[in-house]
């Protein structure tokens, strides 16, 4: 099936469905508001997962599952076409999602009390991670000039000399920088030098533009993969975040040893059915699918970056690398966290991510989600000017 035969532009109904991103009572929220904050997508998942999903459904049998060799062959050749990565089936570890899987790397890995290094702005619960399993945070603050991020390096390597372990976003939650194979090497370098773990939270992965590449951090040639936990999943790529299903990598072991264990100790068995067949229809027949929803979602950004040049030259924007989330600079208002949240959900009817979940340096951002319908997405630029208004 050709690119331009499947189909972006359709709004689905969701509310109703369970939805947490189409709930808004139970945020407390106006029932009217715009959702575009939580990162899943509003279109449909690739067709292939649908009839094999209907087809496990019409079997009837959901007993105890787990992969064969055909869906770890199916893995494999999605990294080597997709990013020249070749894996092993025993370095994966198939987990109920990526943040579980970080909280149980960090068990494993770390001792309470032991240090973490992880650089905001960046995805919440990575800070949360650390804290709530009893560990503690340190920051490398990423650097922003000029509309983009970048890394402080010195300041990076004092943070690591400190750490046991670094957490790193690639692509970048929500600045959405697509790492240069130089910067991974040098992060790669400093954590080899200092005996630094790295987690390296690759879902964003298969969302690049034109002009980028994202290069799996434990690398081709294979630097630094012993030190390594390189965590994927075909939740964002697919739309198939409500099926926690992940695929986590790690060809150290010991390393790999160890986190297996975490999982026993709390009991968690085999992955389910349904994961386990979307996971393998996705990744055996979504490429095209997935190949056409980049080309629409770099067609909503520039539909974004042309609306706010000409109707909302007060806010920031500086056009994605990677991933579907806009991150709007709002520090030209001089409107406080508080402030944006008020703002935009009671003047703008629009919900958004407030960049203060993100950490330090999000104070005076806001995170929209342009993973939709470009009717809908017109409609939330709408709502944003109406909340800005003359700004």
């Amino acid at each position: 099936m050709g690119i331009a035969m499947y189909d972006f532009d359709t709004v689905i109904d969701r509310r109703g469905t369970y939805s947490v991103k189409y709930s808004p009572a139970s945020h407390g929220l106006p029932e009217d508001v715009l959702p575009m904050w939580v990162a899943d997508m509003d279109f449909a998942a690739p067709p292939c997962v649908s009839d094999a999903l209907a087809k496990q459904a019409a079997h009837g049998v959901y007993g105890y599952s787990e992969p064969d060799d055909g869906y770890f062959d199916i893995l494999r050749e999605w990294y080597i076409k997709r990013f020249g990565w070749s894996t092993e089936r025993k370095w994966v570890i198939v987990t109920p999602g990526v943040v579980n899987a970080i909280y149980a790397a960090i068990q494993a890995l770390t001792d309470p009390g032991d240090r973490i290094t992880i650089q905001q702005p960046v995805y919440g619960p990575f800070a949360s991670s650390v804290r709530n399993t009893g560990r503690q945070l340190l920051v490398n603050r990423l650097v922003y000039e000029n509309g983009g991020y970048g890394i402080d390096f010195d300041d990076f390597e004092e943070k690591i000399k400190q750490s046991k372990l670094f957490i790193l976003c690639s692509p970048h939650n929500p600045a959405g920088r697509v790492w240069r194979q130089a910067e991974l090497t040098q992060m790669g370098d400093i954590c080899l030098r200092h005996g630094v773990i790295v987690i390296s939270d690759e879902i964003h992965q298969d969302f690049v533009y034109p002009g980028n590449e994202h290069h799996v951090f434990a690398g081709p040639d294979g630097r630094f993969a012993d030190i390594s936990v390189i965590c994927t999943a075909p939740s964002k790529t697919f739309n198939l975040a409500g099926m926690p299903h992940s695929n986590i990598f790690v060809s150290n072991d010991k390393m790999r040893e160890k986190i297996e264990n975490v999982y026993v100790r709390n009991g968690l068995g085999s992955p389910d059915v349904m994961g386990i067949i979307a996971c393998r229809a996705a990744y055996a027949g979504g490429g095209g699918w997935l190949d056409g929803l980049v080309r629409y979602l770099e067609g909503n950004m520039a539909c974004i970056r042309e609306f706010l040049k000409t109707q909302l030259p007060a806010i920031g924007f500086a056009k994605p690398e990677g991933t579907y989330l806009a991150w709007f600079d709002c520090t030209r208002t001089g409107l406080s966290a508080s402030e944006l949240d008020d703002l935009l959900i009671n003047k703008g009817r629009l919900w958004l991510n407030n960049g203060k979940y993100f950490g330090a340096g999000g104070e005076g951002f806001m995170r929209m989600n342009a993973a939709c319908p470009r009717s809908v997405l017109e409609e939330g630029l709408r709502r944003l000017k109406k909340a800005f208004g003359s700004m």
